[in-house]
């Protein structure tokens, strides 16, 4: 997993999770090296349907349900040669376990709702977990939901300790239908789209002549 000498210093990606109420940053995770590949997903959310009134067709009831895929590789094999103490007597296991707290609460929350429970409160609100965001460059960052989490551990050391992991994750982008616009993570999805907005006027325009087009019907 070595690069070579001359190559550039790439950026890296990750996801920072913010104090939902603070806005604070919490934690910052980076992939240890980046994806080949990112998938994205946008389904547009729209008024017209079968029956509909047929005025209603093109008009857009909010943003795009947008999902990201991604895979990711840890590999401890550099640390190893360079003698990491936490890799050596942990391998892997730290990063994963970063990754998955992105998915359950913790046990001080935990614990409070069973004391809750316990005192005979009648209605326990969920537990509120930090906003993760997804950072793929300054020109991506933006909050989302983790909906699926896959690790497939590939290599062990002698004590059993993960030394190689493919990492697989699904997210949904959250946008200001779910966040509000008053929210941190609201205000972090409008500059997101605003982004895609000046990078679209950037773009030099098409012409109907490119269509093989001289006017349309």
């Amino acid at each position: 997993m070595t690069t070579f000498p001359g190559s550039p210093r790439l950026l890296r990606s990750g996801i920072v999770l913010l104090d939902p109420v603070s806005g604070v940053v919490r934690r910052v995770i980076a992939l240890q090296y980046n994806p080949d590949t990112l998938t994205r997903s946008l389904q547009p959310k729209v008024v017209g349907t079968d029956g509909a009134d047929r005025s209603e067709a093109t008009r857009l009831k909010g943003p795009a349900v947008e999902t990201i895929k991604l895979e990711a590789e840890i590999d401890a094999a550099d640390q190893l040669a360079d003698g990491d103490e936490l890799v050596v007597r942990a391998g892997i296991h730290p990063q994963l376990a970063a990754l998955e707290t992105l998915v359950h609460p913790s046990t001080a929350q935990l614990q409070s709702s069973r004391q809750l429970s316990a005192g005979g409160a009648l209605e326990i609100a969920p537990m509120l977990a930090p906003l993760p965001l997804f950072v793929w460059s300054k020109q991506r960052i933006v909050p989302v939901r983790l909906t699926d989490l896959s690790i497939t551990e590939e290599a062990f050391d002698p004590n059993l300790n993960p030394i190689r992991a493919k990492v697989s994750l699904g997210m949904r982008v959250l946008s200001v239908d779910d966040l509000g616009f008053d929210q941190a993570g609201g205000a972090l999805y409008l500059a997101y789209l605003q982004n895609k907005e000046r990078l679209a006027a950037s773009t030099s325009p098409g012409t109907l002549s490119a269509l093989g087009l001289t006017g349309l019907p």
